[in-house]
C-alpha cells in the first residue's frame, strides 16, 4: 500500500470502530445509572453510613452518565476495535503470521477485560481503600466527576497495560525486539512499570504502586515468552 492508501484504510478502519461505539454507547447509555452504581461499590464499603458521593455543578450528573456510557461503550465494543486494529496491521504481515487472526481477536479481548477486571475488582478498591482511609479524620466530599475519572484511568489504564503480551508479540513478528533482548533490557522494563504505575495510581505510596507494576512486569515476562515462541527462525542450512 501507499501513503494514501494506508490513511484510506485506517480511516475505513476508524469509521468501522466508531458505529460500534455508537452503537455500544447507546446501550450503555441507557443503563448508565446501573452501571455508576457498580462503579460505585468500592467506595461505599468504606465511606461513613448515610454519607454518598456529591457533585457540585447542575451539569455535573449529566456528564458523569455520559462518561460512564462512554467508558462502558469502549469495554462493550472492544472487540470490533481490535478486529479493526488487526485488519490495519494485517497488511503487514505474511500470509503465514495472518492465520493468527482469530487467536489475536480472541487473546487481545481476553487480556484487555482481564485488565479491566483486575483494575476494578483488585486495584481500583485497593486505592480507595487507602485514599478513604488516610483522610478518616476529615469530612469525605468526594465529587462524582473526580471519582470517575480515577475510576476510569485505572480501569481502562490497566485494560491497556494487559495489551502488552500482544504488543510484544507483533513486534517480534516484525523483527523490531528479540527474547534475548527483552530479557537483557528487564531492568529497564521494572523502571518503566512503576512509572506507569505512578501515571495511573494518583496515591504516591510504593506499596500501592507495586499493585500496578507486579502484573505489568508478569506479563512482560509473558512477552518474553511468546516472543521466543514466536521468533523468525533462520532457515536452516541445507
Amino acid at each position: 500500500m501507499g501513503f494514501f492508501e494506508h490513511l484510506e484504510e485506517f480511516r475505513r478502519r476508524l469509521i468501522v470502530s466508531l458505529i460500534a461505539l455508537a452503537v455500544t454507547f447507546t446501550v450503555a447509555w441507557s443503563k448508565a445509572p446501573v452501571l455508576f452504581e457498580l462503579l460505585a461499590k468500592p467506595v461505599r464499603r468504606f465511606l461513613p453510613p448515610g454519607q454518598n458521593l456529591s457533585y457540585t455543578t447542575l451539569t455535573e450528573p449529566f456528564l458523569l452518565y455520559f462518561r460512564v456510557a462512554l467508558l462502558g461503550g469502549l469495554i462493550l465494543a472492544s472487540p470490533v476495535i481490535l478486529w479493526q486494529l488487526w485488519l490495519f496491521i494485517a497488511p503487514a504481515l505474511y500470509r503465514r503470521e495472518k492465520r493468527f487472526a482469530i487467536p489475536f481477536l480472541l487473546v487481545s479481548v481476553f487480556f484487555f477485560l482481564s485488565g479491566c477486571a483486575f483494575g476494578y475488582f483488585e486495584a481500583f478498591p485497593a486505592v480507595v481503600g487507602f485514599l478513604v482511609g488516610i483522610g478518616t479524620q476529615f469530612n469525605a466530599v468526594i465529587t462524582i466527576n473526580e471519582y470517575l475519572s480515577t475510576a476510569s484511568k485505572i480501569i481502562l489504564g490497566l485494560g491497556l497495560c494487559f495489551e502488552l503480551p500482544i504488543l510484544i508479540f507483533f513486534l517480534t513478528r516484525l523483527g523490531v525486539v528479540s527474547e534475548r533482548w527483552l530479557l537483557k533490557k528487564f531492568k529497564y522494563a521494572v523502571l518503566v512499570a512503576f512509572i506507569v504505575a505512578a501515571i495511573i495510581t494518583p496515591t504516591p505510596d510504593v506499596a500501592t504502586q507495586t499493585v500496578f507494576a507486579v502484573p505489568m512486569l508478569v506479563l512482560y515476562l509473558l512477552g518474553i515468552l511468546i516472543s521466543w515462541m514466536f521468533r523468525k527462525r533462520k532457515p536452516k542450512e541445507s
